[in-house]
């Protein structure tokens, strides 16, 4: 797999992105070089009220992505996130703070990332607004990122525009149906590899990885 690099599209509000956090872990501690790119997926004309409905629906996806990954989906955030009525599901904030995590180190995107999922699906924290991501970044160590995230900079506006932008357009290229979804760039062309990949053990994982 050294000659392949490997993608990773996500949202930060994806609770199967979340699901799917140690076997990212796990490819990335092997070896693998893995960029992160977000499709905005909840963002824009994506975001939706959290309304009774979509919070059930929301509880019981989560319950099946624990059972199947282990990853834990807390009463914290049952109450504090799925039960508070007038806020929305919207990955804007969350988003953009992943992007001013990496503008100088991208491997700090996937830090930012697993920092966010964590004090929402874990601690029940809010992390649908700038303040609320801010405090999760400088709470993991990241206050120049927390800072930039409350005053953004051109820079970072456009950086981050041109990451959401080159997620989107490879998501539609490789059409892919949600995320999380994996894609192996071998002499310069994707190939995506289907999610289910990311939810068996991690030798499938790497298997379809070095078919692709």
């Amino acid at each position: 797999m050294s000659n392949s690099d490997v993608i990773y599209l996500f949202d930060p509000l994806c609770g199967w992105c979340y699901g799917a956090a140690p076997m990212l872990d796990k490819l990335a501690t092997s070896g693998v070089s893995v960029e992160l790119l977000p499709t905005g997926l909840f963002s824009g004309a994506g975001a939706r009220p959290m309304d009774e409905g979509f919070a059930a629906h929301a509880w019981a996806n989560d319950q099946r992505i624990e059972r199947l990954t282990g990853q834990a989906f807390t009463l914290a955030y049952h109450h504090n996130v799925l039960g508070i009525r007038g806020t929305l599901l919207d990955s804007h904030a969350a988003t953009l703070g992943i992007s001013a995590a990496g503008l100088e180190d991208p491997s700090r995107r996937w830090t930012a990332l697993k920092a966010i999922q964590r004090a929402r699906y874990v601690d029940g924290r809010d992390i649908v607004t700038v303040e609320g991501v801010a405090a999760v970044l400088a709470g993991a160590g990241m206050m120049d990122a927390a800072a930039i995230l409350k005053s953004p900079t051109e820079t970072l506006l456009t950086w981050h525009l041109e990451l959401v932008n080159r997620g989107r357009a490879l998501f539609h290229r490789l059409h892919a149906n949600g995320v999380p979804s994996l894609a192996v760039i071998r002499n310069e062309a994707p190939r995506l590899i289907g999610s289910n990949a990311l939810f068996g053990s991690f030798d499938n994982l790497v298997a379809h990885i070095a078919a692709a």
